[in-house]
């Protein structure tokens, strides 16, 4: 970093014939946080000062790079040409993944397994067809299973139709409203902790069915009736079998992906099947086996009795809770998948559109509820697909397997289906989430922790509102960070503060004051210019102690962060602020220096260890004629040569905070409230920065 401070007006820099145009993407200094000029979070120290105010709506700043990651820099990519062969090839695959998925989510759901079969059918030829997302592959997903089981055993299969339809209507509503992109604004905390509520007690659920035996109920009751199921099984020939068959798919679903290469292309669930029926013909053995009907006659239309239904509350609730559950995990898939392959992003409102539409078809068969899975998404690219066109084909398979083979269907063990959804269970929990987690960010970890517990606990919705709640709580508390700096000099008590004070900051605040109040000087500087928020709480409290103080008689120099002021002539022609002068520093300056810009050899910037830097559009700075005051910005080269070894150093910037211009001019003012002022510092860092930091952020001097 070498040259000098440079403050230049947005006016001022259309001016300058050496002022780089900007590009779009380009590295410019008054947009990018990471590009060469302005240094961000790469800067020497990770003080980044060259943060611009030109950005455009397209939000063209930077995070840390030299390209701005805002819309403008986003650009178009055309779909691939699709391979014929290829695209039918995936489909294949993506058909042998989907069908004992479906099958599986039914059979937990409670319902039968030709609804999970039409909802997969509905994914691919409604959902897959529609624009929106690529290669994400929709159906009845295991993360709804429980949500599912709870409502049909709350309101009765006929009901659920009417709940997945208005659930779709609603989505087709949120994604003509354009709230698509509102489902990423979720903290990854609380999706992880919902995705291992689900995991967890589809597991439990499971591991009764695994073993041919019914689950007693709630995920509480479940995993409390685990050693009874254990003990009961052993006793039992044909439930040891099952449970035999269930542990074989759990494991070759763990162990397949590291089969050999053309083995490994086909779905460890067929083989698992393929396996299981094969058990279930040896003669003697008598395991429960999959009970398949005609599919068309499982189609169940809600009549009006259904409808009448929208009335009771509790159908409300459950339409609101499927509404978000399946958009969320939807949209949280869409991104997951979109990591995996380098063709067409998602466009995150069509898709919740085509998830509606989905849905809402789902919903007047009277079908499961569809969201994108990763499974078979995961399983469509790796297949190679390209377009929309495989996953499209697979619903295509699904609907002629079922209507061609309904016999083969029934062939299928239910411990097989089981141990199916065990290990989909376990995918979304996730244990090795909860360590990642801890070493990453522990508060973000209780959010995580606490929302699974509340899951499983309670239900689905309670868990992520609450999830949500604690998550929203933690961002306030870390947002509320106030820097507190009280010390006593000569007369003066001083405080100092700086970040965001809110009223989970109060207690500190107050305990300042009162501090600087039993000082017993006569008088009390409190300098509020490096707070960025201020709330009410905090405002009220600062004003009342000011007023109070006043009243005693002891004179207090209130420095408020705050908005432009228009500005008026003294009798001596220079600019002053219409503000309350007695409550700025430097109120004791000769006349005819108020709200001037430092000029001249003489010039005095603030200095100390409590100096702060003005900020804000109505910032006043001062100067003294022959004064010995420390050098401004951009003349530190000559201060370093004309100052002796025991000068005292310049205070370091504050962040956020305006800066001086690089140049005193004839009449100088403040920039007027629809300024756009950038600050740009080149100059070398001193040897003794890095000390100079710590000791003035040291967590002795500073309350929080």
């Amino acid at each position: 970093m070498s040259g000098a401070h440079a403050t230049r007006t947005r006016g001022a820099r259309a001016r300058d014939p050496k002022a780089r145009p900007a590009r779009d993407g380009a590295r410019d200094p008054a947009r990018g946080t990471g590009g060469d000029a302005g240094r961000g979070a790469g800067s020497r120290w990770g003080l980044g000062l060259g943060l611009g105010t030109d950005a455009g709506p397209g939000g063209d700043v930077g995070a840390g790079g030299d390209v701005g990651a805002g819309k403008d820099s986003v650009t178009t990519r055309k779909g691939p040409k699709a391979d014929l062969a290829t695209e039918i090839t995936a489909s294949l695959v993506v058909f042998l993944v989907a069908l004992p998925l479906c099958i599986g989510v039914a059979v937990a759901s409670g319902v039968p397994a030709e609804l999970g079969i039409i909802s997969g059918v509905i994914g691919g030829l409604v959902v897959g067809a529609a624009r929106g997302s690529t290669l994400q592959v929709s159906g009845p997903a295991a993360g709804l299973a429980a949500l599912v089981a709870e409502t049909v055993l709350e309101h009765g299969v006929a009901m659920l139709g009417v709940i997945v339809l208005f659930s779709g209507l609603l989505q087709i509503v949120l994604g003509l409203v354009k709230l698509g992109r509102f489902f990423q604004a979720i903290s990854l905390a609380v999706v992880q902790g919902m995705l291992a509520g689900i995991g967890l007690p589809l597991m439990f659920s499971q591991a009764y069915p695994a073993m041919d035996a019914k689950a007693p109920g709630t995920p509480l009751e479940n995993m409390a009736g685990v050693p009874g199921l254990l003990a009961g099984t052993l006793t039992d020939p044909q439930a040891l079998i099952a449970a035999a068959l269930g542990a074989v798919t759990v494991v070759l679903s763990f162990l397949w992906k590291k089969a050999p290469g053309p083995v490994r292309k086909v779905p460890a669930a067929l083989v698992a099947v393929g396996i299981g029926i094969a058990v279930a013909a040896i003669p003697g053995v008598e395991i429960k086996t999959l009970q398949v009907g005609n599919l068309l006659a499982s189609v169940d239309v809600p009549g009006p009795e259904q409808f009448a239904g929208l009335a009771d509350a509790g159908i409300i609730t459950a339409v609101l809770t499927f509404t978000v559950i399946a958009s969320a995990e939807s949209l949280f898939t869409a991104a997951a998948v979109d990591r995996m392959h380098d063709g067409p992003r998602t466009r995150y409102n069509p898709e919740l559109i085509a998830q509606g539409a989905g849905n809402t078809v789902a919903g007047l068969l009277g079908a499961l509820p569809i969201t994108a899975v990763v499974a078979r998404s995961s399983a469509n690219v790796q297949a190679g697909a390209k377009t929309r066109l495989s996953r499209t084909l697979h619903g295509l398979w699904l609907l002629a397997f079922a209507l061609l083979l309904p016999q083969v269907l029934a062939l299928i063990p239910i411990s097989v289906l089981a141990g199916v959804l065990i290990h989909s269970g376990w995918k979304l929990f996730a244990p090795e989430e909860f360590p990642k987690m801890w070493r990453q960010d522990r508060g973000e970890f209780a959010v995580m922790t606490l929302t699974t517990l509340v899951i499983v606990a309670t239900a689905l919705l309670e868990g992520v509102l609450f999830g949500l709640a604690a998550g929203i709580v933690l961002a306030a508390v870390r947002m509320s960070q106030t820097v507190i700096r009280q010390h006593i000099e000569d007369d003066t008590a001083k405080v100092v503060m700086a970040g965001n004070a809110t009223f989970l900051r109060l207690p500190q605040v107050i305990e300042a004051l009162e501090a600087a109040a039993e000082a017993g000087r006569p008088r009390i500087r409190l300098d509020l210019t490096g707070v960025t928020h201020l709330d009410h709480a905090c405002r009220s409290q600062v004003e009342e102690f000011t007023a109070q103080q006043r009243g005693k008689g002891l004179r207090v120099e209130l420095l408020m962060p705050g908005p432009a002021k228009p500005h008026a002539s003294d009798e001596h022609g220079s600019p002053q602020s219409v503000t309350d002068r007695s409550a700025r520093p430097g109120s004791e300056r000769p006349p005819g220096t108020a709200g001037a810009w430092p000029s001249g050899t003489g010039a005095e910037w603030p200095s100390g260890s409590d100096a702060e830097w003005p900020s804000g559009t109505g910032a006043e700075w001062f100067s003294r004629p022959g004064g010995e005051g420390t050098p401004r910005p951009g003349d530190e080269g000559a201060a370093r040569r004309g100052a002796g070894r025991h000068a005292r150093p310049a205070p370091l910037p504050r962040r956020g905070t305006a800066a001086a211009p690089a140049a005193p001019a004839p009449s100088p003012v403040a920039p007027g409230p629809t300024a756009e002022w950038f600050y740009l510092d080149t100059t070398p860092m001193p040897e003794d920065f890095a000390e100079r930091y710590a000791e003035e952020y040291a967590p002795g001097r500073a309350q929080r």
